[in-house]
């Protein structure tokens, strides 16, 4: 344990039959007032405990024993080696109220069974469909864009992100319908640390308190509207479901060929949640990941000058196929970068169903697992570094070399995010297209904050100036 001795912290110790890493020695509660434990910003508390006890340490909060790991062997252990072992942990436990039962929030079996059934959906094959509707969402945002004129970026990708989501989800434009899904989607966000602190919150969703009341109100509008879509697609003969070709209607039409009676649909309260879930995962992750790319190009002008030259010599004044994504090796190292610095998905948990063994600590059941991409991703024990922003860091030599959860910003495991192949696709070519016309300037009018929600995004506007290249 680093700073040995110090009064605030723990040595690993034996409890029982239990052996806990070192942590801190008083509650959570206790260090609140200190700057790196601020409520409802975990980062700079997990920033803490990697820099104070290394790779593993505990502590505890409202009677939860919480262990933060930071070692990626013993992150396989987790979510790979004894997986069995464990469920999802509270806070995605938590977001069933808003997500039920999908990908995202449920476990075994209900998981593996909505996973094989949404699985062709996400096809490599199938998402290829989708190329071209990425290409022209992205080249119909740079198109409004007017030289000179400052934009707020993170909000440019959120609407183009919505665009996407809207064609390749719903097979629409972005309609009053999918913004008002947009619209309660962010209301929702906004009392995500509300929601995740309130105790005992499913047992009070019908009691007037302002912050439920306003969620409880979403969400039934939100329900309106997605069953609305999910029945106007039940209505449809297979043969148009196909035709089609949309995200929805594919998982409408979808059967569970291998589950128990076999030939299954999904519910329309599944459908429910799988499509909220997607479209939360679509349109959030890639806008903010976006949003971090196009400030980290600004701050690194020669990183931003290859990714041109690369985009100039792959696309030349054409618009961006399918094809050129394999080619566009420098754009894709450049969105692996940004992730890597900004990973969307910040942070996962899990918790034990059992004992759980890592190195010489025993952990009991019960307890609460966490590790962060942000943290990880950042580790001067395994980047050299860390801070600056290199994409020759993902080569296939590079990335050969490095062990396997030093970067995961897709997760990983049976539980690694379905959609990956389309965010990867959806992030390069959208890149690569704004890229052929614009190069961006940033406009310190803001600071550059993180704020940890669900997904990683910008507190403050992002404001740009776009500068035509051609």
């Amino acid at each position: 344990m680093k700073n040995e001795g110090n009064g605030d912290y723990i040595a690993a110790r034996d409890e029982g039959e239990w052996r806990l890493p070192p942590g801190l020695r008083q509650t959570l509660f206790m260090y609140q007032r200190r700057a790196w434990v601020r409520f409802g910003e975990p980062i700079p508390l997990f920033e803490h405990l990697h820099k104070t006890f290394g790779k593993i340490a505990h502590y505890r909060f409202m009677g939860n024993l919480i262990v933060f790991v930071n070692d990626p062997a013993w992150i396989q252990e987790i979510l790979v080696n004894q997986s069995t072992s464990f469920i999802k942990e509270r806070t995605l436990q938590r977001m069933k109220i808003l997500l039920g039962e999908g990908l995202i929030t449920s476990d075994d079996p209900i998981h593996m069974r909505q996973r094989r059934i949404a699985a062709p959906a996400f096809h490599r094959q199938r998402i290829a469909v989708y190329a071209g509707q990425i290409v022209a969402s992205a080249a119909a945002t740079r198109d409004a864009w007017v030289d000179g004129a400052e934009i707020d970026v993170a909000e440019a990708m959120m609407q183009l992100s919505l665009r996407i989501v809207a064609r390749t989800l719903f097979d629409t434009e972005v309609t009053p319908e999918v913004e008002s899904v947009a619209d309660e989607v962010n209301t929702i966000m906004g009392l995500y640390n509300f929601l995740v602190a309130f105790p005992k919150l499913e047992s009070v969703l019908h009691w007037p308190i302002p912050g439920v009341v306003k969620f409880r109100k979403s969400r039934a509008r939100l329900d309106r509207i997605v069953e609305g879509m999910i029945a106007s697609r039940r209505a449809l003969p297979r043969e148009e479901l196909e035709r089609r070709g949309d995200l929805l209607s594919e998982l409408v039409a979808a059967r569970d060929e291998e589950g128990e009676g076999g030939s299954d649909r999904m519910s329309d309260r599944q459908l429910r949640d799988e499509t909220l879930t997607i479209f939360l995962a679509g349109y959030e992750t890639v806008a903010n990941a976006l949003s971090w790319t196009w400030y980290l190009l600004t701050q690194n002008p020669d990183a931003a000058r290859l990714m041109e030259e690369e985009v100039d010599a792959v696309l030349g004044e054409r618009e961006a196929r399918l094809e050129d994504f394999g080619a566009l090796k420098y754009t894709e190292m450049v969105f692996a970068e940004s992730m890597r610095l900004y990973p969307p998905a910040w942070a996962m948990g899990r918790q034990s169903t059992q004992a759980v063994d890592l190195g010489e600590y025993r952990i009991p059941p019960g307890a609460h697992f966490f590790f962060s991409q942000y943290v990880m991703h950042r580790s001067d024990e395994y980047w050299d570094a860390p801070l600056e922003f290199r994409p020759e860091r993902h080569t296939p030599e590079a990335k050969a070399e490095r062990p396997k959860f030093v970067y995961f910003p897709f997760g990983g495991g049976r539980r690694q995010c379905i959609g990956e192949g389309f965010a990867w696709m959806e992030g390069v070519l959208s890149l690569a297209t704004i890229a052929q016309k614009w190069r961006l300037e940033f406009v310190p009018r803001f600071p550059v904050v993180v704020q940890a929600k669900i997904t990683l995004r910008p507190k403050f506007p992002m404001m740009m100036v776009p500068h035509k290249r051609r």
